[in-house]
């Protein structure tokens, strides 16, 4: 395989020890799984090469306690680089990074540093220093350290501070979600009651209705009746003239019988009868009684007018 990409070299043949010397070896990538095989090699030269990135599984190699990426094209270091927690020398001279990936705070061991040759941020370059001797690199380590982790934590604290904001505008969605739940229940209630009321009104007003009707139908019938009441005067009891009434009737009784009986025996055969012929006489008797009342009346009559 090609030597270029790194791969095909036998790295077991290069590994002094614990040293791993991958230097001008013309690599474009980082053979990472071979290296990853080697986990006695804590100490790896890449320096001279034409590295442009790193690889994001290259901070598996967690054994490295020395490296070298020295002149090479590196323009950014992995995201999760900090994962190098064994990492105690780290050479990165003359590459074209401008910044440090935020995890590089992690590496707590981390005690030799040379940032030089790099078009580093203003802040970050007057951090690290030039390191020319092994003082200025020591103390590069430990500056550049302090001053990731002062990043580290205001990024922290800025994350929590954007949390914080977060959670209280959801509170606040979840309060105005709440008002506005309230204020709808509110209209709802509201419109339930006054639709209620309505109703109610509705059925007092019908009520009323129905009874007026009532007492004007009551009162109608009441001055239909009261003027027959009125212009007729006042009844006696009943219950007085009841026996005179019952007298008239047998008497309207008996003169109907004996006008029957007077009929029967002066217009039928009946009139030879023993029984007719002594109401005969007594009938002619009392027409005669009855005329000779009438000439005295009109002989008396005569006498008082001479």
């Amino acid at each position: 395989m090609s030597r270029g990409s790194g791969k095909g070299l036998s790295l077991k043949d290069k590994l002094d020890g614990n040293e791993l010397d991958l230097s001008l070896c013309d690599l474009n990538e980082v053979p990472v799984r071979e290296l990853a095989a080697l986990p006695k090699a804590t100490i790896l030269d890449l320096s001279c090469n034409n590295l442009i990135s790193l690889p994001s599984d290259f901070c598996s190699l967690m054994h490295l306690v020395k490296l070298d990426l020295s002149k090479n094209r590196l323009q950014e270091l992995p995201l999760d680089f900090g994962r190098l927690v064994n990492l105690q020398h780290l050479d990165l001279l003359n590459n074209r990074l401008v910044t440090l990936p935020v995890s590089f705070a992690q590496l707590k061991n981390l005690k030799w540093l040379d940032l030089k040759d790099n078009p580093l941020d203003p802040v970050l370059a007057k951090v690290a220093g030039d390191c020319l001797d092994e003082k200025q690199c020591k103390q590069a380590a430990v500056k550049v350290l302090q001053h990731m982790k002062a990043i580290q934590s205001e990024q922290d604290r800025q994350r929590q501070r954007k949390l914080q904001a977060e959670r209280e505008m959801e509170k606040k969605r979840e309060a105005e979600q709440r008002a506005k739940e309230a204020q709808e229940r509110e209209l709802r209630k509201r419109e339930k009651a006054e639709e209620k009321e309505r109703r109610r009104r509705e059925y007092d007003a019908q009520k009323a209705a129905k009874q007026e009707m009532e007492k004007k139908t009551k009162k109608e019938t009441v001055h239909t009746r009261k003027p027959a009441s009125s212009s007729r005067p006042p009844q006696p009891p009943r219950h007085k003239p009841s026996w005179s009434r019952s007298v008239l009737r047998v008497l309207l009784f008996v003169l109907f019988c004996i006008l029957c009986t007077l009929a029967a025996c002066k217009l039928t055969e009946l009139q030879h009868q023993p029984l007719c012929v002594s109401v005969n006489t007594l009938y002619e008797d009392v027409v005669a009684a009855l005329q000779n009342h009438k000439m005295l009346q009109n002989m008396l009559q005569h006498n008082s007018q001479q």
